[in-house]
Parts: C-alpha cells; sequence; structure tokens
C-alpha cells in the first residue's frame, strides 16, 4: 500500500454501495461539500463525470469493500484518476462523532483524501483478479466441506457410532467405513445419515474439481505470474495452491520495497501500545489481507518437522534457478530452528507458528524479488 497522491484541483469522496452512491467534493483550500447521491448505475456515473469535468481538474476515491472494483475500472475508462481506499480501520476519524450517514462518509473521504491521510490500497489487474476469485472459491470449498463433515461426525457421535481406534478420520477408509458398516433401523435416521454423506463427497468432488481448474488457470496465467508461482513452490509448505494464492493476492512482490512492508500487508505483526519510556507489545495486528495471513499459517506448520528435502519437495524444486534454490534451503533450516528455539523458551505454540509464519513472508518476499527481476532482466 502506498500513501495517496494529492495532486488535482478538487477532491471527490464516493462512499459506494450496491445501490447508491454518495458524493462529496473538496476543493484544494476551501470548503467539503455533499453533492448528494446517485444510484450505482453506469449511466449515473457518467452524468456524475460529465458534472464534475465542468468545473476543472479532480481526482476520486472510494473505500474497498464488496462492490469490488467494477466502479474503479468504470472511472479509468473515462480517463478519470480513481484509487480505492483501504478499508474503514484505517480511515481517520474525529473522536466522540456518533453521526454516521452516508454523506458523512462521503464529506470524511474527501476531506481526509484533500490532506493525504488516505492509504490507497492495490487493484489487481484482470490475470490477478480471475485467479483471485477462482482460489477463494476453492477457499469456500474447503470450508463447506468442513461444515459437512463436522454435521457427519457430531451425527454419528450422538448415536454412539464411533470408528475403530487406528482408523484416521475423513481419510477414504474413513468414509468407506461409514457407508459399509453404519445403519440405522430407523428410515428417516439412515436417510439423514445418507444425505451427510453424500454432502461430504460432493465437497471433496467440487475441491477436487477446483484444484484442477486451478491448474489450467496457472498455465493459462502471464508467464510472469506463472514462473514466481513455480519458484515459491521451493519453500517447504508452499505447494501449488498455496503458491497461487499468495500471487493472486499479493499481485508483484516487487511493490512492497521491503520483507517487512509484505509482513504487514498480512496482518502477522504484532500491534503495539507504546507511551514514553514504556514499550507494550500486543497480539499480530489482523489489519492486513486474511487470505494470505491463513496460507502463509498453514504453511508455517510444517517447519516444526526436521528440515529434511522431501521426495515431493525435490521434485518441485527441480528446474528452478539456483537463487532460488539457495533461498529455499536457507528458509528450511532457518524457520525450523526458529521454531525450535522460540518452543524451547516456553512460548505458546499458535504464538510460535505465527512468529514463523512472518519470517516465512520474508523468504516468499526473497523469492519474488529474485525471479521477478530475473524476468526483466530477460
Amino acid at each position: 500500500m502506498a500513501k495517496s497522491s494529492t495532486k488535482g484541483n478538487r477532491f471527490v469522496g464516493l462512499d459506494v454501495h450496491a445501490a447508491t452512491i454518495a458524493v462529496a467534493v473538496a476543493e484544494v483550500n476551501g470548503e467539503v461539500r455533499s453533492l448528494g447521491t446517485i444510484p450505482n448505475r453506469p449511466y449515473s456515473v457518467k452524468k456524475l463525470v460529465k458534472k464534475l469535468n465542468e468545473g476543472g481538474g479532480w481526482k476520486a476515491c472510494y473505500e474497498a469493500g464488496p462492490t469490488g472494483y467494477a466502479l474503479y475500472w468504470e472511472l479509468t475508462k473515462m480517463g478519470v484518476c480513481c484509487e480505492v481506499i483501504a478499508p474503514t480501520t484505517l480511515v481517520p476519524m474525529k473522536p466522540g462523532d456518533r453521526v454516521k450517514t452516508d454523506r458523512k462518509d462521503a464529506e470524511r473521504l474527501a476531506r481526509s483524501y484533500r490532506s493525504g491521510d488516505l492509504t490507497a490500497g492495490w487493484v489487481p489487474d484482470a490475470a490477478h483478479e480471475a485467479l483471485r476469485d477462482l482460489v477463494r472459491a476453492r477457499e469456500a470449498a474447503k470450508e463447506d466441506q468442513l461444515r459437512a463433515r463436522h454435521r457427519l461426525g457430531k451425527f454419528l457421535l450422538r448415536h454412539a457410532k464411533r470408528p475403530p481406534e487406528t482408523m484416521k478420520a475423513w481419510t477414504q477408509r474413513h468414509v468407506d467405513w461409514i457407508k459399509r458398516d453404519v445403519h440405522f433401523d430407523e428410515p428417516a435416521q439412515q436417510w439423514t445419515l445418507e444425505d451427510y454423506v453424500n454432502e461430504v463427497e460432493h465437497c471433496s468432488l467440487r475441491i477436487q474439481r477446483l484444484d484442477a481448474l486451478i491448474t489450467e488457470a496457472v498455465a493459462a496465467a502471464p508467464e510472469s505470474m506463472r514462473l514466481v508461482i513455480e519458484a515459491l513452490q521451493a519453500l517447504r509448505g508452499v505447494a501449488k495452491v498455496t503458491a497461487v494464492t499468495i500471487v493472486a493476492e499479493v499481485g508483484q512482490l516487487s511493490r512492497f520495497p521491503t520483507a517487512r512492508q509484505l509482513m504487514g500487508y498480512s496482518g502477522a505483526v504484532s500491534s503495539e501500545y507504546s507511551s514514553g519510556e514504556k514499550t507494550s507489545r500486543g497480539g499480530i495486528t489482523k489489519t492486513g489481507n486474511a487470505h494470505l495471513r491463513r496460507v502463509v499459517v498453514e504453511a508455517a506448520w510444517s517447519q516444526r518437522f526436521k528440515p529434511i528435502l522431501s521426495r515431493a519437495l525435490k521434485l518441485r524444486q527441480k528446474n528452478l534457478p539456483a537463487e532460488v534454490q539457495e533461498i529455499a534451503v536457507k528458509a528450511r533450516y532457518r524457520l525450523h530452528q526458529r521454531y525450535m528455539h522460540l518452543l524451547a523458551k516456553g512460548k505458546n505454540k499458535n504464538q510460535v507458528i505465527t512468529a514463523v509464519a512472518r519470517e516465512l513472508l520474508g523468504f516468499v518476499w526473497a523469492i519474488g524479488i529474485a525471479v521477478e527481476h530475473r524476468n526483466v532482466a530477460a
């Protein structure tokens, strides 16, 4: 993220909702006034742009939200300088301000935009946004699978239907045991069981289908994206889906000048409450990309094992540049040592994994920078 620019004669704040857009304008050295509310439709946006163009130069901003980037692309196609601002938690508010309306939100955006206090977020291009939608669809499928398994598991638990102790939950052997050995005398309960089993199997097939589609999407992606995705898989715990998620959520890793900024973008950095000579650090901020944070935390759990080079990891590293392989080797040993060191100090295991995940992002950044600079040089 970068601080928004303050160039332009007027600064327009847009409070965007599904059906309406509240509009306010701040003159360079003048008042901040509301221009009312317009329907969130292309014809209304065109009329607004035409009206604002009559008064001279201007630029617009709105907060990132559920409406996505459709308005951004619409305005930029008409030659308007537009920025998408990080969510409300990063937009300044007056202490004690208890009144919140769309009009006031638009005016607050315009005023803060004029003063340069807002943080502009990264807007993905068409390729990154398409890949992001696909990996988020897979994430939703995994969440649905977890819910379906919980429903079936709790149903079996209520009726004391327990698998053998040596059987691992939710393997194919476990599902086969449910279908073969679990039966109910009451037809209604048997139908319930069959419905729950069908939903679990449907979710598994859905995930397999999305995995295949992700593979196709990566193969068709621009070469610059594909090379970074392949290189990130050199890291232990970062297989294809994790690497694709990182690239889809972050975009170009070189847009972060330092690894620490990427860590901050993930929200995996410690919060701080300091005053005078007293410095107090709390839990992680979580004011960042939750999808990125989730996948790197999942990847960090693999660092608790001995830093051996597995067969799967060796295959993923094959044919990668020597520089990338060197970074991956350093990461494999460094992250395991970090995990063991923090664990020996008596840290909570979840805290240890979060710290390792944060450091893993540093190696992700290093590999991304190496590959992207290599592509530019070529």
